[in-house]
């Protein structure tokens, strides 16, 4: 949530309306600062120079927005490096699953 540019008053919000949990702005800020420099961490950690193969799918969920149920796409790259290890290689959220998005982020 944070990372979606959610602030720690939003998130408390959030918390609050969907689960029924008070959450304080210090244990959220304590998580954040904790969780941030691991995803930077992740985000930029060396990769394979060749994958074997690369399986790419995606999962479809109902998710609330904006007080509604809407579709989301959770798309999800995984190489598979000549030894039969297994990376993720990326997780992405889309609205839903279609060619020019798996296009885009192939690009990218």
């Amino acid at each position: 949530m944070y990372a979606k540019g959610m602030t720690v008053r939003d998130i408390q919000a959030h918390l609050q309306d969907l689960y029924g949990v008070d959450a304080s702005s210090t244990l959220i800020s304590g998580i954040t600062d904790k969780i941030v420099p691991l995803i930077k961490e992740w985000q930029n950690r060396p990769l394979s120079r060749v994958y074997a193969h690369v399986v790419m799918d995606a999962v479809h969920y109902k998710v609330r927005q904006d007080g509604r149920i809407v579709n989301k796409a959770a798309y999800m790259a995984i190489g598979i490096d000549l030894d039969g290890m297994k990376d993720v290689l990326g997780i992405w959220i889309g609205e839903n699953e279609s060619s020019k998005y798996w296009l885009r982020l192939l690009m990218n």
